[in-house]
Parts: structure tokens; sequence; C-alpha cells
């Protein structure tokens, strides 16, 4: 069982930057993929990105690629969201995944989330 907890979100103005941190509990989180997900008002959960559990390879949704860069640490069981040039379609609640047994990208394969952390983006 692997229990996330997100921080680091906040209100910021656009093309600013923010961390987010995904703090996990759980012997073998450094043995699955972690990704963010978010999910705005009214909108579906989409991807942002992913990283694999060892000599990380990322992934990024195309609406983030160039901005966000996702990484983790497995030693201290953290993951974390760095996000530069905000913008407000940025504005989310972002989500911390772990352990996927389907798509990378497809939230309904990932068996451990966090509970969350707003973003906002004012323009």
């Amino acid at each position: 069982q692997v229990q996330l907890v997100e921080s680091g979100g906040g209100l910021v103005q656009a093309g600013g930057s923010l961390r987010l941190s995904c703090a996990a509990s759980g012997r073998r989180f450094s043995s699955y993929s972690v990704a963010w997900f978010r999910q705005a008002p009214g909108k579906t959960r989409e991807f942002v990105a992913w990283i694999s559990w060892t000599n990380p390879e990322t992934k990024y949704a195309e609406s983030v690629a160039g901005r966000f860069i996702i990484a983790r640490n497995n030693a201290e069981n953290t993951a974390s969201l760095q996000m530069s040039g905000l913008k407000p379609e940025d504005t989310a609640v972002y989500y911390c995944a772990a352990y996927s047994t389907g798509r990378y990208d497809s939230g309904k394969d990932w068996h451990y989330w966090g509970q969350g952390t707003q973003v906002t983006v004012s323009s």
C-alpha cells in the first residue's frame, strides 16, 4: 500500500513558477512509476507528466512539454513537478499517482492517488 500527499500548490501570476511535491509512504514507492494528472473545473482529468521507476525516463503532455519538469528522489520517497511559464489554462487541481498497470497517460490505470493540490494561475 502506498499513500501519497501532494503539496506546493497556490496562486501565481501568469509566467510564474511553482514546484509541486508528492510525498509517499510505503517501501515499494521506489519501484513504481509516478505520474501527475490535473483536473480543471468542469473538465475531465488529464495526464500531465510521467516518470519511470528507475533510470528515469520521462514523458509529458504536449501542453506542458518544455515548461514542466517531473523528477523523483527514491531515497526520500518523493516526486516533484517543477512548473514554469505558467498559464491561466494550467489552473487545476494537480494529483500525484503511483503504480500503473496500463497506459501511463490513462488515469484509470493508476492505483494510488493523492488528495490533490490546487494550482491557480491568474492572468
